[in-house]
């Protein structure tokens, strides 16, 4: 079987993708900037390459057919070049974008997953797009407030979330690589219910036998915050200023995952019981 290049290998969704390509008996490469032992399945050839330097990416696509491309950078800038070098050895490529991206709008106006996705159509690849919510493990950022005090201060409790667990974006993205029949599709793809970020924390509690309160942070403070760790005001800001939207208008919910795979999607009550021991205060101490 030809080879299938992993971009965002060891990320939360691509380890994932990695796990279901090897059990459909393909031949895994995953990129990596600085290739380190142990961090990948037994069978996944890892394969140095940096997408801010497009030319470092030919040795890594040698004998490639087939792309997961998970975009790591809040800018489209390095994009066109490594659109380019995936269209030199690649045929097809599954990007996984998002699902604010509109059909109606320019490239620019959809952020950088519309900049991608409007570079690959442009491209000789065949395309599937992996238009995704928010994912379920984003709540991972949480954990220590959680750890620590059994809180989650955080705006907008009142914002409904359609988020999804990673394996159930990983499980469609390896249909498309494995199977034929999904070139030019743009799946949509939710957990199966939308849920209050309040919500969210309490089933994480439920989760880890605790209770967690939720409390109410200015977005003002979330800004900081987020600045802190994003750097872009114009994408902290468009964040924000989405998610004061979900408490009177919840995001939307498919069922494509379902249509895909033939499985439901997973709700975040299970995500978070799979999860439990990241949220724990168990895991406070055995870190300690």
């Amino acid at each position: 079987m030809s080879g299938s290049l992993v971009i965002g290998a060891t990320g939360n969704v691509g380890r994932h993708v990695v796990s279901h390509l090897l059990d459909g008996g393909a031949d895994v490469r995953a990129l990596a900037r600085r290739p380190a032992a142990g961090l990948l399945p037994e069978g996944v050839h890892v394969v140095q390459g940096d997408l801010t330097d497009a030319g470092t990416l030919d040795a890594a696509l040698d004998g490639v057919t087939k792309v997961f491309l998970l975009w790591p950078f809040l800018s489209a800038d390095a994009a066109p070049a490594v659109v380019d070098a995936l269209a030199g050895h690649a045929r097809q490529v599954v990007y996984l974008s998002a699902m604010s991206v509109r059909d109606d709008l320019k490239p620019e106006e959809n952020g950088f997953w519309g900049e991608v996705e409007h570079l690959i159509e442009r491209s000789a690849l065949d395309w599937t797009f992996l238009r995704v919510g928010g994912l379920a493990a984003n709540t991972l950022g949480w954990a220590d407030q959680i750890r620590t005090e059994g809180v989650v201060r955080w705006p907008y409790g009142a914002a409904a979330r359609s988020l999804i667990h990673e394996r159930d974006v990983a499980a469609v993205a390896a249909r498309a690589l494995l199977e034929d029949g999904h070139t030019g599709a743009k799946y949509v793809l939710t957990g199966p219910e939308a849920v209050t970020q309040a919500d969210q924390a309490r089933l994480i509690g439920e989760a880890i036998g605790r209770p967690v309160r939720w409390e109410e942070l200015p977005p003002e403070s979330a800004r900081e915050q987020l600045l802190a760790s994003w750097g872009d005001p114009a994408f902290v800001d468009g964040a924000l200023g989405y998610w004061a939207t979900l408490a009177d208008r919840p995001e939307p919910v498919t069922h494509t995952v379902e249509q895909v795979t033939g499985v439901p999607a997973r709700t975040f009550g299970e995500w978070a019981r799979e999860h439990a021991g990241v949220f724990s205060p168990a895991a406070r101490s055995s870190r300690a």
